[in-house]
C-alpha cells in the first residue's frame, strides 16, 4: 500500500514539474488578453450576422482562460448584450474546450500535434453548432445591452481588465498590473482545484490501471471513441484539468484520438453547463449542441488516430517531451510558484467546505 501512494506522488509530482512553467506563461498570457476586450465591442460583433458572428465568437472563445463553470456567467453576458443564440452556443462550446492556458500545459504534456489538433477541432465544432442554431432560430432583434463583464469567472471580475473603455487612463503600465492581478487571482482561483485534481487522478491511474485493461478497451477504433464519449459527457473537468488526466491515459495504452474525444467532450459538457444552457437556449439548441459534440469529437479523434498511424508515430514516445527542453531548476520554481499562489484558492475551498458541512452544528 505504501508503495502504491508512493507511485502516486511520484506520479503526480512529475505531472506538476513538467507543467508549472507553461501554466504560469498561460496566465500571463490570459491576463494580456483580458486587456483587449471591450463589453461593448463584443455586443457589436456577436450580436449582428447569421454567420459572421457565430465565426467571431468562436475564435473569441477559443484563447480565454474559461472552464465549464467559469464559461456560464459569461455567455449569459454575452446573450444579455446582444450576441445571437449561434454565437452564444458557439462562445459555450470553444471557451471551455481550449483557452492560452490550457494550449501552454497541452505542449508541456502531450504533444505538438494534439497541442495543435485540440483547438482546431474544438473551433470548427462550435462553428458547426452556431451555424446550425442561427440556421433554424435566427432572430435579428437585438436584445438590450446590459453593462457585464466579459471575462468574468464565476461572478468574479477584475474591474481594470474587463472594463477598460471606462474614461480613465489609469496608464498602461497599471493596466497591466491589474491584467496579471486579475489572471493569477481571479482566473487562477477558478482554475487551480480543478488542476490538482487532474493531477491527483492521473497519478491515480497510473499507479492503479493496468496497462493491459486500458489498451484492450481504449486503444482506438470507433468503440473506444464512443466509451471516452460516455465518460466525458457528464463529467466536471475543466480544460486544464483534463490534459494531466489525458497525458496518464495515452502513457497508459490509450490512442491519442480517444484522447482528444475526452479532451474535447468533457469540459465542454456537464449536468450543470447543460441545465444551464437549456435554460438560456432552450431545448433545441441543447439537442445541436450535444450532437456536434458528440459528433465532431468521435470525427476528429478518428482522424488523429489515422495521422498517427500515416507519420508512424509512437504517442507513448513523444508524450511530455516538451517539458525535457526546461532545466530542472527552472521547473522547481515554477511549481513553487504554482504551489504557492494556489494556497489562497485552497484556503477558500476548504472554508467553503466546512461552511457546508458543519455550519449547522
Amino acid at each position: 500500500m505504501i508503495e502504491f501512494f508512493i507511485k502516486v506522488y511520484a506520479s503526480t509530482t512529475d505531472l506538476l514539474l513538467d507543467s508549472s512553467i507553461y501554466i504560469l506563461g498561460g496566465l500571463f498570457f490570459s491576463g494580456l488578453l483580458s486587456l483587449c476586450l471591450s463589453p461593448e465591442a463584443i455586443s457589436k460583433h456577436l450580436g449582428q450576422g447569421r454567420f459572421s458572428s457565430v465565426l467571431k465568437a468562436a475564435l473569441l472563445g477559443i484563447p480565454l482562460p474559461l472552464c465549464s463553470c467559469g464559461v456560464l456567467p459569461a455567455a449569459v453576458s454575452l446573450k444579455k448584450q446582444g450576441a445571437n443564440s449561434g454565437a452564444t452556443a458557439a462562445f459555450l462550446i470553444s471557451t471551455p474546450e481550449s483557452g492560452v492556458d490550457s494550449i501552454a500545459v497541452s505542449y508541456a504534456l502531450l504533444d505538438p500535434l494534439l497541442t495543435i489538433a485540440r483547438p482546431v477541432a474544438a473551433f470548427f465544432m462550435a462553428i458547426s453548432a452556431g451555424v446550425i442554431e442561427n440556421i433554424f432560430h435566427y432572430s435579428k432583434n437585438k436584445q438590450s445591452l446590459t453593462r457585464l463583464p466579459i471575462v468574468a469567472s464565476a461572478g468574479a471580475c477584475c474591474a481594470g481588465c474587463c472594463s477598460l473603455d471606462t474614461g480613465q487612463d489609469n496608464g498602461l503600465i497599471q493596466k497591466v498590473f491589474s491584467a496579471m492581478v486579475y489572471a493569477f487571482t481571479d482566473v487562477w482561483d477558478d482554475l487551480a482545484g480543478w488542476f490538482f485534481a487532474g493531477l491527483l487522478i492521473a497519478g491515480f491511474i497510473t499507479a492503479l490501471i493496468p496497462d493491459e485493461l486500458i489498451s484492450r478497451f481504449l486503444g482506438g477504433g470507433p468503440a473506444s471513441m464512443l466509451l471516452m464519449l460516455l465518460i466525458g459527457i457528464p463529467l466536471y473537468i475543466c480544460a486544464t484539468a483534463s490534459t494531466p488526466v489525458a497525458a496518464a491515459l495515452i502513457m497508459k495504452g490509450v490512442s491519442p484520438g480517444a484522447a482528444l474525444v475526452f479532451l474535447l467532450a468533457g469540459p465542454a459538457t456537464n449536468i450543470t453547463s447543460l441545465t444551464v444552457l437549456t435554460g438560456i437556449l432552450g431545448k433545441k439548441t441543447l439537442i445541436i449542441y450535444l450532437t456536434t459534440i458528440a459528433l465532431f469529437s468521435v470525427a476528429f479523434g478518428l482522424v488523429i488516430d489515422q495521422i498517427y498511424i500515416l507519420m508512424n508515430i509512437s504517442p507513448q514516445a513523444i508524450i511530455g517531451k516538451a517539458s525535457e527542453m526546461l532545466p530542472p531548476w527552472l521547473q522547481f520554481a515554477g511549481a513553487v510558484i504554482l504551489v504557492l499562489i494556489s494556497v489562497k484558492p485552497f484556503c477558500r475551498i476548504i472554508t467553503v467546505w466546512i461552511n457546508k458541512n458543519f455550519s449547522h452544528t
